[in-house]
C-alpha cells in the first residue's frame, strides 16, 4: 500500500534549517582488517545471529570509496552528512587518518561533517556494564575532538542508547547478544554517564554545538482498559522517559534512580550537562498492551512473554518492507508532546534519523514516506516546536544489523551481488529529495 503524496510543494522551512542524510560506520565502512574488532564482529561470527549469514567486513566499502559517496552527497545538495566514527578504528594505528580524509573531502564539497561518536560498535574488549567504559569513552572523544575539532562544528555523542540497551543487552537480538532483561539497566546508566563525560570532553576541546541522537516515538495504548494503560505507560518509561528525563530534567523517572549503580545524584549532574540541540530518531509510534502470555514476533524482534507489556500491530496504516507502520502524524505528535513535557528544558530539536526500508530503485513508497514525514515535521514547526534540522536515514543501502543485507534503507542502491564494484545507483527517492532541497533554496 502506497500513501498518496500531496500534489502541492513541500512548505518552506525556516532560513538556516539543516538538511542532511545519515549513516553509521559499521554498516557501511568495511575495511574490517584495518581496525580493531568490535562487539558486532564477535556477534556476527556466532552462527545464526545474522539472518542472511552475512558480515560487515566489506559492507559498502565506504572506507575505500568515500570520495564517490561524498560526490553523491554534493550532487544531492544536502547541507550536512551525519556519519559515525568507529571507536575500534580509532584505536588502530593511524585509524583517525581515514576520518581526517573524509572530513577534508566533505569540507571541500561544501557538506558539513556531523560525526556521531558512538553508534553501537563498541571495541570488543569493553563492556557498557562496566562503569569504567564511560571514562574510556570520554578519553576516546578527547582524542577525536583534538584531531577533527578544527573542521567539525557539530557533534553527536551517542546513537540510540535505548536500542543498544534493549536489543543488545536485555533481549540479545543485537550485539553483544546478552539476555539480561532488567539487569541491563546499568548499561543505560553507563551510556548516559559516558554521554555526559563526552560533552565535558568536547567542551574542553572547544566544541560549541553538541547533542545526542535518542530514538523516540509516541506510545499508543491498545485500549483504554487499565491493564493496557499501565503496560503502555511502562513501555513509554523504558523507551522514552528513561533516556530523555535524565538528560533534560536531571532526574530519572520515579522508581528508576534507585535501580541504577553508583552515586546516582552525582552522576545525574554529569548526565544533564547542557546540550545545544536534542537529536531525535523517529520511525513510528508503538501500540502497546498488557502481556499476552506468549512470545510475540514484531519488527524483526521477539518480545518475550515475561515482559510486562506486549507490542501490537497498528491497524489501518501502510507498513514498510520491514513491517514497520508508516505514521507521519506520529512525528508531529511526538514533537509537540516533547515541547509540552519538557518546556524550556528542551533545547532546539534536530531529527537525526527518519527513513524506511523498501526494495527497488523506483522507490515511490520511500518518496511518499519522506513527503509525509517532512510535511508532518513542518506542522510541528508551525505549532511552535523549535526544530533546526532533518536527516534522512540513509544515504546508502547497508548492513542492517541482525537483518544483514535483507533490508534497504538507502536513497542510493548498492549492488552487494557485485563485490568488485559495489555499484551505487541513485534511486527515484534520491532525485525527489534533490529536487525538494533545491526548491527549499
Amino acid at each position: 500500500m502506497i500513501r498518496r503524496m500531496a500534489t502541492d510543494p513541500i512548505p518552506q522551512f525556516p532560513a538556516g534549517f539543516l538538511w542532511g542524510v545519515s549513516t553509521s560506520a559499521h554498516q557501511i565502512e568495511g575495511a574490517a582488517d584495518e581496525r580493531e574488532p568490535s562487539v558486532w564482529d564477535a556477534f556476527t561470527a556466532e552462527p545464526g545471529r545474522i539472518k542472511d549469514g552475512s558480515t560487515a567486513a566489506v559492507a559498502c566499502d565506504h572506507y575505500h570509496r568515500y570520495r564517490e559517496d561524498v560526490a553523491l552527497l554534493a550532487d544531492l545538495g544536502v547541507d550536512a552528512y551525519r556519519f559515525s566514527i568507529s571507536w575500534p578504528r580509532v584505536r588502530a594505528e593511524k585509524g583517525l587518518d581515514f576520518y581526517d580524509r573524509l572530513v577534508d573531502e566533505l569540507c571541500a564539497a561544501g557538506v558539513r561533517p556531523v560525526p556521531t561518536l558512538f553508534h553501537w560498535d563498541l571495541p570488543v574488549t569493553l563492556d557498557w556494564l562496566d562503569r569504567d567504559t564511560a571514562a574510556r569513552f570520554a578519553e576516546y572523544v578527547s582524542v577525536v575532538a583534538g584531531r577533527l575539532g578544527d573542521r567539525v562544528e557539530k557533534w553527536i555523542t551517542l546513537n540510540e542508547p535505548a536500542e543498544h540497551t534493549l536489543f543488545g543487552h536485555a533481549l540479545g537480538a543485537h550485539a553483544p547478544g546478552k539476555q539480561l532483561m532488567f539487569d541491563a539497566l546499568p548499561v543505560a546508566h553507563h551510556q548516559l554517564l559516558g554521554h555526559g563525560l563526552a560533552v565535558q570532553a568536547l567542551r574542553a576541546a572547544g566544541a560549541g554545538d553538541i547533542g545526542i541522537a535518542n530514538s523516540h516515538g509516541p506510545t499508543w495504548p491498545a485500549s483504554r482498559d487499565q491493564p493496557d494503560l499501565e503496560a503502555a505507560d511502562f513501555y513509554d518509561l523504558l523507551l522514552n522517559r528513561l533516556f530523555a528525563d535524565p538528560l533534560l530534567l536531571g532526574a530519572y523517572p520515579e522508581g528508576i534512580g534507585e535501580l541504577m549503580p553508583g552515586d546516582v545524584p552525582a552522576d545525574l549532574k554529569v548526565i544533564a550537562e547542557p546540550l545545544d540541540f536534542y537529536g531525535i530518531n523517529y520511525y513510528a509510534p508503538t501500540r502497546v498492551g498488557a502481556p499476552q502470555g506468549a512470545d510475540i514476533e514484531f519488527g524483526g524482534l521477539t518480545i518475550p512473554a515475561e515482559l510486562p507489556f506486549s507490542v501490537q500491530q497498528i491497524e489501518g496504516v501502510p507498513v514498510t518492507d520491514f513491517g514497520w507502520p508508516v505514521v507521519p502524524e506520529g512525528l508531529t505528535e511526538l514533537l509537540t508532546g516533547f515541547r509540552e513535557r519538557y518546556g524550556d528544558r528542551l533545547p532546539p530539536v534536530v531529527i537525526t534519523e527518519n527513513g524506511c526500508s523498501y526494495e527497488g530503485i523506483d522507490d515511490q513508497e520511500r518518496i511518499a514516506y519522506l513527503d509525509g514525514h517532512i510535511r508532518a515535521l513542518h506542522r510541528a514547526v508551525e505549532a511552535g516546536v523549535d526544530v533546526r534540522g532533518y536527516f534522512v536515514w540513509s544515504l546508502l543501502d547497508n548492513f542492517e544489523w541482525a537483518e544483514g543485507y535483507a533490508r534497504r534503507f538507502g536513497l542510493v542502491h548498492v549492488d552487494f551481488e557485485d563485490s568488485a564494484t559495489l555499484a551505487r545507483t541513485p534511486k527515484a527517492s534520491y532525485g525527489w529529495l534533490r529536487d525538494m532541497l533545491r526548491a527549499q533554496g
